[in-house]
């Protein structure tokens, strides 16, 4: 996003901040994107549904202590998503769940140099799963939501350095974990 529609919308974010009917505009377009990002955590419909309710309604909820930071708004949403996912799991006492789409992966593979055959998708998909939350959390922001490191730093309460080392530790890491399942499958 550029910063003139960074700004723009920052306009639109006031405006909703005097007039809830103006955060329908916001609510509109930041629907489809929130309800992705905690779908593909949940892998359940409904449970997507009603998160992705929770955080519009947090979202308005507490939009007049909103400040605007030089990020997209939706950045905030995205924290705000983060957060209710988090609870979600933390009640259920249950592992996160993350959901790939392949065409992101393929970009993942990408980065890490990696060629992407079908047997290649699979192993590294499998890789994905066995690591840590917080590591494909990472991931997921920089690849799956196409989120700058400065959007990363604010979503999870990091620095923007911290956020950069985070994507690339987990790039090496998810590297490195691909290289050992490619050996243990014969493939070296």
């Amino acid at each position: 996003m550029t910063e003139e529609a960074i700004a723009q919308e920052h306009v639109l974010v006031e405006a909703a901040k005097k007039d809830e009917v103006a955060f329908g505009t916001l609510y509109d377009r930041y629907f489809d994107g929130i309800f992705g990002f905690i779908y593909r955590r949940t892998d359940d419909e409904d449970t997507a549904g009603d998160l992705t309710s929770q955080v519009f309604l947090k979202a308005l909820q507490n939009l007049k202590k909103y400040q605007f930071r030089g990020l997209p708004f939706s950045a905030w949403l995205y924290r705000i998503a983060a957060n209710e996912v988090n609870k979600f799991y933390r009640r259920k006492n249950k592992k996160i769940v993350f959901s790939l789409e392949e065409e992101r992966v393929i970009e993942i593979m990408e980065e890490t140099e990696e060629s992407s055959n079908e047997a290649h998708l699979k192993l590294l998909i499998e890789c994905m799963n066995e690591m840590k939350t917080s590591v494909v959390e990472v991931l997921e922001l920089r690849f799956f939501e196409e989120k700058s490191f400065k959007e990363i730093a604010y979503i999870l309460d990091i620095s923007e350095s911290g956020a950069k080392m985070r994507t690339y530790r987990a790039i090496e890491k998810l590297k490195d974990n691909f290289d050992i399942k490619i050996k243990d499958n014969g493939e070296a």
